[in-house]
């Protein structure tokens, strides 16, 4: 079964709220969990990804694509990283899930659909 973790902060925010050591601390453990998933063979893709703070909103004007800044006006947290896994169970996903949350404080899980809904 495959799933896609979702991990919402910003980055800005945390160097501001966060020690150097909680920092390091973090990291290595995001890098000792995408170690031990692709070493179980679990990991289908792991990255991260820039600050909400780069990011862009693409919305048609006019027939027009306009990019506007951020994810959203009033988001202080967005996506900032995320793992597609392969797992035996959903229990197992939420096992991994627990472990992120330890350090972003919520984390969504969304199973990955095997093709569009029937219509």
């Amino acid at each position: 079964m495959k799933y896609m973790i979702a991990m919402f902060g910003s980055a800005g925010e945390m160097t501001e709220v966060q020690s150097p050591e909680w920092i390091t601390e973090m990291i290595q453990f995001m890098v000792g969990l995408d170690e031990k998933l692709r070493e179980s063979g679990e990991l289908v893709l792991a990255e991260g990804l820039t600050d909400g703070e780069l990011a862009k909103t693409i919305r048609l004007e006019n027939g027009q694509p306009v990019a506007t800044d951020g994810p959203f006006a009033e988001a202080k947290e967005s996506l900032i990283g995320f793992w597609i896994v392969d797992v035996e169970s959903e229990a197992r996903a939420v096992e991994i899930c627990g472990q992120i949350a330890a350090y972003s404080g919520v984390v969504e899980l969304r199973a990955i659909a095997a093709g569009p809904p029937e219509v």
